[in-house]
């Protein structure tokens, strides 16, 4: 049975070492704890603010879905045409302005953890980047692109119909219909046959 002294002791030893009456006493105190229902507030909040009220100014196509931890900033400049699949932890990041959209096509397939951002900051004025000022440049994804599990598009990126970025890739610039680009920075490594309906779209 755990005393008053060695309580305090046997919280930080591993789960494996305590005893039922240590577990329970952990368990009670981790509920208790007001640091715990503090950080779950900030959960919330940050939840709130990057899935659920963004989603609301998403311009969303039809037959969509989208997990539940993906995450936008400025939603209102992000499109997306019909059939829509965003895996787990996406983060899709427009600018503000008219210069920094984030323009998807029809039946779309992003990976878990695929980044795609219009924004950038400048880094070649003489002050620290985070007192710098945003670039932004647009983005566009054709109709039936597979962009890989955590790849990244960075901004100004064009992407063709029917193209796939591999998992992990970083994409910066133009890849042409049907194009499978792949490495750091993504390179064209084959090519895939568009489908006719697409090609001419």
């Amino acid at each position: 049975m755990a005393s008053v002294d060695t309580l305090p002791r046997a919280l930080n030893l591993p789960k494996s070492s305590l005893n039922k009456r240590q577990r329970a006493m952990r368990a009670a105190i981790g509920i208790c704890d007001p640091r715990s229902w503090l950080h779950l507030a900030r959960l919330v909040n940050y939840y709130n603010h990057t899935h659920v009220a963004p989603r609301r100014a998403l311009h969303l196509g039809r037959g969509s879905a989208i997990s539940p931890t993906a995450s936008f900033a400025n939603a209102a400049n992000i499109t997306f045409g019909n059939d829509a699949h965003i895996g787990a932890h996406c983060y899709l990041w427009a600018g503000t302005g008219p210069t920094g959209r984030i323009t998807v096509g029809d039946t779309i397939l992003l990976g878990p953890g695929v980044v795609i951002t219009a924004t950038s900051y400048c880094y070649n004025l003489g002050a620290p980047v985070t007192k710098q000022p945003l670039k932004e440049q647009s983005v566009s994804i054709g109709d039936d692109v597979w962009i890989g599990a955590n790849a990244i598009i960075l901004p100004g990126s064009r992407i063709g119909n029917g193209a796939i970025i591999a998992a992990g890739a970083v994409v910066k610039g133009t890849v042409p219909d049907g194009a499978v680009f792949a490495g750091v920075p993504a390179r064209q490594v084959a090519e895939r046959h568009v489908a006719e309906h697409i090609a001419d779209g």
